[in-house]
């Protein structure tokens, strides 16, 4: 897996179906919107994309465009027609892999990207979008919305595990250099955040290389509304569970016979795993019926739910199987 994040370019049908997508009006509307982003450290500097959605500078992008950059580094912005800006760090969410930033010129003068809704998207439907990939900014690229609601866990700096959540997969190419940019319907309306591609294995099995028509985009009715409590906020709180876990090897569940399982390290003393009967030392071996291979299916059913939802665990505790339903909390 590795990071990504923008497409754009000419393809047949709107997203309504009706129409074509003219692919020079979209990018000659959403280009203007959309910025270069630069981290710059001691070490070097990285590119990324984003694209300005509130009055005032306020950029969204992805979270590991701009994580080199912090706390001690600088961020620069590249607006289309070739002048820059700092910016500052609104605020992060490395969960879900996304990031806004404010350019400390306002951005005066220059257009929002206009938002529209991932949620009518259909498979089949043409897309269109706009990044810097390998730093050549303000590329477009196009192709099709390949699936819909894919989870896709990448691998982050830091053994930070960000979950694209209900994501975008698309054909168009995108590369590194595209995350954070802007995916975008026939009306140039912003539709996902691209982020991610997977990658064809080399001989040595190593994944590497540029796109092969596997990208995943952030839904953009889920970044926008966390891009707002990131401007409110300067963070995101999400449900949980109220516990430690981490992902036990067979060799390691004391002779109980399961190919796989979490290892609850610690509970919270009063949090909603305590409350449920949960207790340090169990095993989770189901969460919602399916099995828990990993960390990140605790992960992602705390970040697909709300404060106050349940999620029913299954574990094991001494031998004995058992079954408790969560009530998730708001995080800290």
């Amino acid at each position: 897996m590795g990071y990504a994040g923008g497409l754009v370019g000419p393809s047949a049908g709107s997203p309504s179906g009706e129409g074509s997508c003219v692919s020079t009006t979209v990018a000659s509307t959403v280009l203007p919107s959309i910025v270069t982003i630069r981290a710059i450290t001691s070490q070097g500097s990285g590119n990324g994309t984003g694209e300005l959605i509130r009055p005032g500078g306020f950029v969204l992008t992805n979270d590991h465009v701009i994580s080199a950059a912090v706390p001690d580094g600088r961020i620069v912005v590249q607006y289309t027609d070739g002048t820059t800006s700092d910016a500052t760090l609104v605020g992060r969410d490395p969960a879900t892999d996304l990031a806004v930033i404010k350019a400390a010129d306002g951005a005066t003068g220059r257009p929002l990207i206009a938002l529209g809704s991932s949620g009518t998207l259909q498979v089949g439907q043409p897309v269109v979008a706009l990044g810097a990939p390998l730093g050549l900014y303000s590329t477009v690229t196009h192709g099709i919305v390949s699936a819909l609601d894919r989870y896709v866990p990448v691998p982050g700096a830091n053994g930070v595990t960000h979950h694209l959540i209900d994501a975008i997969q698309t054909d168009a190419s995108i590369n590194p250099g595209n995350s954070g940019g802007a995916l975008v319907d026939c009306a140039a309306r912003l539709v996902g955040v691209n982020s991610a591609i997977i990658t064809v294995p080399n001989s040595q099995g190593v994944a590497g290389g540029g796109s092969v028509g596997l990208g995943f985009a952030i839904p953009v009715d889920l970044a926008d509304p966390l891009a707002q409590e990131l401007i409110d906020h300067g963070q995101v709180s999400h449900p949980s569970f109220g516990l430690e876990a981490q992902t036990m090897p067979r060799s390691q569940t004391s002779g109980t016979p399961v190919p796989f399982g979490l290892y609850v390290s610690e509970v919270d003393a009063g949090g909603p795993a305590a409350a449920a009967g949960l207790q340090a030392g169990d095993i989770i071996t189901f969460v919602e019926g399916s099995p828990a291979t990993s960390v990140a299916v605790l992960e992602k059913a705390a970040l697909t739910r709300q404060p106050g939802d349940s999620v029913s665990l299954g574990y094991i505790r001494d031998g004995a199987t058992g079954t408790v339903k969560v009530t998730l909390a708001a995080g800290s």
